[in-house]
């Protein structure tokens, strides 16, 4: 039996550390994310019997294991102990971008992985249910300090307002695509050639949250506006606006966000005429995100000419069965 799916990787605009369990059960969090045309690919397969391990895993490592406990890469242990599988299994993942580079590639990747492994045991998993198990596995059980955005974006894929609230429950606004297209005409997206541990800057973001609380309270309410801009219509200059105001409040919740040379791309390319953009993910590195009128792109990659350019386009659906053939 072969199982193949894939997961999206996601753009977050506004928002961005609402949707920690520190900041919504206090308050609820909102988080506006479109997912885009790159993706993690899994393929999840009954491991020929003549070979000699029980688990056999491909990623940027090789693993062979005889049980559970001995998988080195965390999140495929345990969701592999969330929906078991008859054994041996083979399990391989690609990704379309460099993994650490903050659009969300860990929990499209455990979304994915979750979805072949109910694939291969003949179930399907609604959006919700991979949401529950993905932030189960990723929050509760592996204890990494992150939200629930990336894995809900994973799961129905799409432009969204997620919400979080005390209890632990998230709802979903989707928006229409009739503006997707202009959004994404008026973006640029340039990758740093910088990948980072999300860890680090995010355990740091957690600790300083009862610090950081009206300034995370003002980032949620600047998502909620630029949700009713794309529900009303989008001023793209209001938009890159706002984008900008955000950026300038997440630089301040931990001191791992942004660098120097992070600090002068982005000045020269508002120089150029980018009215307004963010570093995609916790911070750090990864990818810088511009908004900006189409006729100053051209002058803005070149300010950024040390950087190449991501080109990316919306994608609509969550996580996908590719393939699935029978015994």
């Amino acid at each position: 039996m072969l199982v193949i799916t894939r997961a999206p990787l996601r753009v977050s605009f506004a928002g961005g550390g609402t949707d920690m369990e520190d900041f919504y059960r206090q308050d609820y969090g909102s988080v506006l994310s479109t997912t885009i045309n790159k993706y993690v690919y899994i393929t999840v397969k009954r491991h020929g019997r003549l070979f000699k391990e029980n688990y056999r895993l491909n990623y940027a490592e090789t693993e062979l294991a005889q049980d559970l406990d001995s998988i080195k890469n965390k999140i495929a242990r345990e969701c592999l102990r969330h929906v078991p599988v008859d054994l041996p299994v083979y399990i391989s993942t690609v990704g379309d971008v460099p993994s650490a580079s903050g659009l969300g590639s860990s929990s499209s990747f455990a979304v994915a992985l979750l979805k072949g492994l109910h694939a291969m045991r003949g179930q399907r998993v609604s959006p919700a249910q991979l949401v529950d198990e993905s932030t189960y596995v990723e929050i509760d059980i592996l204890r990494h300090p992150i939200g629930k955005q990336d894995q809900a974006a994973a799961a129905y894929g799409g432009l969204n307002c997620f919400r979080f609230y005390a209890d632990g429950s998230v709802t979903i606004e989707p928006h229409s695509p009739v503006h997707v297209d202009r959004l994404f005409k008026h973006t640029l997206i340039f990758w740093t050639g910088i990948t980072r541990d999300a860890t680090v800057v995010l355990s740091e973001q957690k600790r300083n949250v009862a610090s950081m609380m009206p300034y995370l309270k003002t980032m949620r309410d600047l998502a909620e506006e630029l949700s009713r801009q794309v529900k009303n219509g989008m001023d793209i200059e209001t938009f890159g606006k706002i984008l900008d105001e955000g950026w300038r409040l997440k630089r301040k919740l931990a001191s791992t966000i942004t660098t120097d040379v992070i600090d002068s791309w982005y000045e020269k390319a508002k120089a150029a005429g980018a009215l307004g953009g963010k570093l995609c993910g916790a911070g750090g590195g990864g990818f810088l995100l511009f908004v900006a009128n189409p006729d100053r792109h051209e002058a803005i990659r070149r300010a950024l000419s040390m950087l190449e350019v991501l080109d990316v386009t919306y994608e609509p659906n969550g996580a996908q069965i590719l393939v699935s053939t029978s015994e």
